[in-house]
C-alpha cells in the first residue's frame, strides 16, 4: 500500500522536472517506452491536437466510448486541482497507489534511457509515459490521448493511433510553433500518421490547407467535420443545449449536451466523426444510443462551467484570442442583456491585449487578479490591458477580492460574473471551493 508520503514523494521529483524541452521529447519518450515494453501498443488509440477544443472533443469521444462498453483511458492535460485528473480510466482519475507505481516504474527507465543518451526526460514526457503505463496495467481497451503542445515533437506522438483529429487552429505558443496560422498547423498535422484518418475540425483556410496537404502526403483519408456531420442547435440555457445531429450513417436522437456555446456543438461534430471513423477502423460501429448517452453525460469542467445562479457565475479556461471570442460569443447568447463582470487572470506569456480585445463585446467590468502560478502577469498590466481594450477595469489584490468585487456588483446591477483567462485560475476557484467533480 502507497503511503501519502511516498506518493507525494513521487510527485515532487515529477514537478521538480524542467517543463519544456519540445523537439527531444518524442525520441526520449520512445525510448522510455522501448524500456517499459512498448506499454502504448497496449491499446487503441486517438490522437487529438488543435489550439482550441482539443480537451472538449477528448472528453466527448472518451464519454461515448464510455458509453458503448469500451474501457476506455483519457489523457490531458493541464490537470485543474490535482495530477491524478490528468489520467482517467472509465472516468475515474488514477489512484494514489497506481499513480505512485508507474512513475517508480518509469523513473527507473528514464534514468536508464538519459545514461544512454536520451537526455533528463521533462515534467510532460514522465507524465505521458506514466498515463500509457497505467493505461497497460489497467487494461485499456482504447484511449484518448491529448497533445500536450503542438504536436509533431510533442510526447504523446508516440501513438500510432486509429483515428487522428486536428480541432481550431490559431495562435498561441509562437515561441515554439511558430507566428503565423500556417506555421502553427504545421506543427499540429504532425500528429498525422500514413494510412491512418484523420478529422479536420479547422476552419481557418491556411490551416485546412496545411492539413490537407499534410493527409495527402501521408495517403491518410482527411474528413471535414463540418461536412461530415450536420448540427442543428436550439436555444441554450444554463443547463445545456439541444443538438440535433445527422451523418451520412445515422440520424441520430436528439441530444441535450451539457457544455455550453455554440464552439460546443462544433466540437461535438468532430467528437462524432471521430467516433465513427474510429468504428469504421476496428469494425465496430458505435450505436446511436451510446453516442447520445456519452454526449448527454459528458463532464468537462471550467468548460462554461456554472458555478453559482443567483447570480450566475460561470467558470472558463479561454486563455487565447480565439477562445475569449469563442467564450463573448456564448455569453452573449446565453445573458439575455445582462451585464457581465469578468475576472481575469492570464499567463504573462499570454497574449493579453488579445484576449481583452477578444472579449470586449461581451464584458462590462473587469476584475484582474493574481494568479497562484510564477508565469502570471501582474494584475495591474491586466488591467491596464483591459482598459485599453475599452472595459472598465480595477486590478484586485487576491482572486478572493476580485471575484467578492465582481459578484457585489453583478447583485447590484443585475448582473452575470464569469471567471476566465487561465486554466490556472480556474482550478485555483475550483480548489478554494473544495471540488473534486472526478470522484
Amino acid at each position: 500500500m502507497t503511503s501519502p508520503a511516498s506518493l507525494d514523494a513521487a510527485l515532487g521529483r515529477l514537478y521538480l522536472r524542467a517543463t519544456h524541452g519540445i523537439r527531444p521529447g518524442t525520441e526520449r519518450v520512445r525510448r522510455i517506452l522501448d524500456l517499459l515494453g512498448r506499454p502504448e501498443r497496449a491499446f487503441a488509440a486517438v490522437h487529438v491536437a488543435g489550439t482550441n477544443g482539443k480537451g472538449s472533443v477528448c472528453a466527448m469521444v472518451e464519454s461515448i466510448l464510455r458509453a458503448e462498453g469500451v474501457r476506455t483511458g483519457l489523457y490531458t492535460s493541464p490537470h485543474l486541482v490535482r495530477f491524478h485528473e490528468r489520467i482517467r480510466v472509465d472516468g475515474a482519475p488514477v489512484g494514489d497507489a497506481d499513480l505512485a507505481a508507474c512513475i517508480d516504474a518509469v523513473e527507473t527507465e528514464a534514468a536508464r534511457a538519459a545514461g544512454g543518451g536520451a537526455g533528463e526526460a521533462t515534467f510532460f514526457e514522465i507524465g505521458t509515459a506514466v498515463a500509457f503505463e497505467h493505461f497497460r496495467r489497467a487494461g485499456v481497451q482504447a484511449a484518448v490521448i491529448e497533445t500536450g503542445l503542438g504536436g509533431r515533437w510533442d510526447a504523446t506522438n508516440v501513438v500510432d493511433p486509429l483515428v487522428a483529429a486536428i480541432c481550431e487552429v490559431d495562435l498561441d505558443h509562437g515561441e515554439y510553433l511558430g507566428r503565423t496560422i500556417a506555421a502553427v498547423a504545421a506543427e499540429k498535422a504532425g500528429i498525422v500518421k500514413p494510412g491512418r484518418p484523420v478529422v479536420c475540425g479547422a476552419t481557418h483556410p491556411d490551416a485546412v490547407a496545411v492539413i490537407r496537404a499534410a493527409a495527402s502526403a501521408a495517403g491518410s483519408t482527411l474528413i471535414d467535420a463540418a461536412a461530415a456531420v450536420s448540427v442543428r442547435r436550439r436555444p441554450a440555457g444554463l443547463d445545456g443545449q439541444r443538438l440535433s445531429i445527422s451523418t451520412s450513417q445515422t440520424d441520430f436522437p436528439p441530444v441535450r449536451l451539457p457544455l455550453l456555446g455554440r464552439h460546443q456543438a462544433a466540437n461535438a461534430a468532430v467528437a462524432v466523426a471521430v467516433v465513427e471513423a474510429f468504428g469504421d477502423a476496428t469494425g465496430a460501429a458505435i450505436g446511436a444510443a451510446s453516442l447520445v448517452r456519452g454526449l448527454e453525460s459528458v463532464r468537462w469542467p471550467a468548460r462554461l462551467q456554472v458555478l453559482d445562479r443567483d447570480p450566475p457565475v460561470l467558470l472558463d479556461g479561454a486563455h487565447n484570442p480565439h477562445g475569449a471570442r469563442a467564450l463573448a460569443g456564448a455569453l452573449d447568447e446565453l445573458r439575455g442583456g445582462r451585464p457581465i463582470g469578468l475576472v481575469a487572470g492570464v499567463m504573462a506569456d499570454k497574449d493579453a491585449a488579445g484576449f481583452f480585445r477578444a472579449i470586449a463585446p461581451a464584458a462590462t467590468r473587469c476584475w484582474t487578479v493574481p494568479v497562484r502560478c510564477e508565469r502570471a502577469a501582474p494584475p495591474a498590466a491586466l488591467r491596464d490591458a483591459a482598459r485599453a481594450a475599452g472595459i472598465g477595469a480595477e486590478a484586485a489584490d487576491s482572486v478572493d477580492a476580485g471575484l467578492a468585487a465582481a459578484l457585489d456588483w453583478a447583485r447590484e446591477a443585475g448582473g452575470w460574473v464569469c471567471i476566465a483567462g487561465s486554466l490556472y485560475l480556474a482550478g485555483e476557484v475550483l480548489e478554494r471551493r473544495g471540488w473534486d467533480g472526478w470522484t
